[in-house]
């Protein structure tokens, strides 16, 4: 092995070990491996952000794009709505939540549909009277089986049509994925329906918002008197009780009621604070300021169930500028406009001082404020709204154009008229230019995490051939493989790329592993069609950690998970997709 190969070995087993530490993100990584390689000379200078030009990457940023233009539309507003008219029977409305998160991520990115079909799992759940962690798996695992039926249904469906047209054919089409993919998400489908949900854990406390948090018990009024010492003082000089928590969610000033007060506004005489902290900050704050306690719990429903302050719960993602902080040094209240009233991680709401929580993705998060601006707030966070008081995803309008402008652009790139990159950037240019989406939403819609690490791990990938590490690699597997047929090569690639997939994020499972299944296949004399569509499937199928895929870490609090729970439904349905997915794909793409 040449040192160029043992510089690059060595830069994917550091890259490989982060992937899996999680200390930092994936796309930072990234960064690094790029530049280890561009530095050491494996890339070329000149070529080290070829990358970020490549069409995998303009599409998916399109993808993202598309998936807020339909969501903006009340496209699927109207198909979620119909969605509470399946009856009662859990193992239907399993079925049927995780047939329509797989419908909508063929044809939008499945964090997205999974993001549009999570508060109506948990809504469902709750009116029914069933734990979330029966109905949140399956929803997420279906958002990864409904990506595997179209291109555009999941970045390693991009990244393999485009290393295609690499090795001298035509790329991929939108439905050359479908015969597979269909044939496996139906298999994956009926079993989590039929049997695998009863596989799963059901976590206690989940049923409703004030189970999990039971928030009033942390609210409390307190009356400004005449001999209290904060009268005359504005909000943010309460911060000299530097040992007390306090949060003041609304003032009761005579017969006016100011929900979510600013920080420079005067608290008065005759005030009834409303603030929400633990028992002991209640006190102590009572006893250093000179208040009495008001005891009137009507104020509290006034300040949260005002038409102008709702409650709402969100859940922190992967890629949300919160993860790693805390809500001390964020200042939410002043940079958001919310206030923070409690925090749950893994389905328990967290005790310590709420300033003092570091958040991690998948915390679930109980707000607080204006109705006009609270949704918004969310996702400018990073985050995405599950159950709340009169919190909507999206706005109903438009529907019709929004579904013809989609439509337009697939059957332009399905019949071969123009690409498919540039049918979708076009439909997303469309979508800005009708108003279906804003400019400020096209940014902020895009995962640009997700776009950092494809753009540097395509040169990074792209050295595996120009090293030769690739053909080492290959030798090492047919080596394993012995005189086998070339069907226990496919076994052997489509089983590592699952594995890999478990570990790190799918899209760089994709970028590694598909320039070593196409040198499998020409070494062996055999089309790479099948080796390509078999890294497609495995990158897809990250069932058995929640840290393998954006969909399985953002059910993970809200559910309840524990780390160890995907595999017991996970390790089934991978087996099943083997078992399904190896025949299938021999048999639409032979060797």
């Amino acid at each position: 092995m040449e040192i160029q190969q043992y510089i690059l070995s060595g830069t994917l087993v550091f890259s490989l070990v982060l992937f899996i530490w999680g200390k930092w993100r994936y796309d930072i990584v990234a960064v690094m491996a790029l530049l280890i390689v561009t530095i050491t000379g494996l890339v070329p200078g000149r070529d080290a952000f070829s990358g970020f030009g490549h069409p995998a990457v303009v599409t998916v940023a399109a993808v993202l794009i598309i998936t807020r233009g339909l969501m903006n539309s009340g496209v699927i507003d109207l198909i979620t709505n119909q969605l509470f008219k399946i009856g009662n029977n859990m193992a239907i409305q399993i079925a049927f939540l995780t047939l329509s998160v797989g419908v909508l991520s063929a044809f939008m990115n499945n964090v997205g549909a999974l993001a549009i079909m999570l508060p109506v799992a948990i809504q469902m759940a709750r009116k029914n009277g069933h734990p979330p962690s029966l109905f949140l798996m399956p929803v997420a695992f279906g958002s990864l089986l409904g990506g595997l039926t179209t291109m555009m249904g999941t970045p390693p469906n991009i990244i393999i049509a485009l290393a295609r047209a690499e090795y001298g054919s035509e790329p991929f089409r939108i439905f050359d994925y479908t015969p597979v993919g269909a044939v496996v998400a139906v298999a994956g489908i009926l079993f989590i329906s039929l049997a695998g949900w009863r596989l799963l854990p059901r976590r206690k406390g989940q049923a409703s918002m004030e189970e999990v948090f039971d928030i009033e018990d942390y609210i409390t009024e307190v009356l400004i008197s005449k001999n209290s010492t904060i009268a005359g003082n504005r909000i943010w000089e309460l911060s000299k009780f530097k040992d007390l928590e306090i949060n003041i969610i609304g003032i009761a000033r005579g017969k006016k009621i100011i929900p979510q007060p600013a920080s420079s506004e005067v608290l008065q005489e005759g005030d009834v604070l409303i603030i929400e902290a633990d028992s002991d900050d209640i006190k102590g704050f009572v006893d250093a300021a000179k208040l009495e306690l008001a005891g009137d719990r009507e104020l509290v429903k006034d300040i949260l169930g005002s038409k102008d302050m709702i409650m709402a719960e969100a859940v922190v993602m992967l890629d949300s500028s919160l993860v790693g902080k805390t809500a001390y040094s964020l200042n939410l209240r002043r940079k958001y406009g919310l206030n923070l009233l409690a925090v749950a991680r893994k389905g328990s709401r967290i005790k310590q001082r709420i300033a003092s929580i570091r958040f991690k993705s998948g915390d679930v998060l109980l707000l607080s404020g204006l109705y006009e601006s609270i949704s918004e707030t969310i996702s400018e966070m990073g985050c995405i709204p599950l159950a709340s008081r009169n919190l909507r995803i999206g706005q109903p309008k438009k529907i019709v154009q929004g579904t013809a402008i989609f439509i337009s652009a697939i059957v332009l790139a399905a019949l071969g008229f123009i690409p498919v990159q540039t049918a979708l950037v076009s439909a997303a240019a469309v979508m800005v230019l009708t108003n279906l989406i804003s400019i400020r939403e096209v940014y902020e819609n895009v995962d640009w995490s997700v776009i950092i690490l494809l753009g540097a791990m395509i040169p990074v990938g792209q050295a595996l051939e120009t090293t030769g590490a690739a053909e080492t690699i290959v030798m090492q597997l047919l080596r394993i493989s012995g005189q086998m047929p070339p069907l226990a090569s496919l076994v052997i690639i489509l089983v590592g790329t699952m594995f890999l997939s478990d570990i790190i994020n799918n899209a760089a499972a994709t970028v590694l592993v598909a320039p070593i299944a196409v040198k499998v296949a020409l070494t062996l004399g055999v089309s790479p069609d099948p080796f390509l569509m078999s890294v497609a499937l495995g990158a897809s199928c990250a069932f058995l950690t929640p840290i393998g895929h954006q969909s399985n870490t953002l059910v993970m609090g809200p559910g309840g998970y524990r780390f160890g729970d995907y595999w017991r439904l996970g390790l089934p349905l991978e087996i099943i997709i083997l078992i399904v997915g190896v025949p299938v794909i021999c048999l639409v793409w032979p060797f």
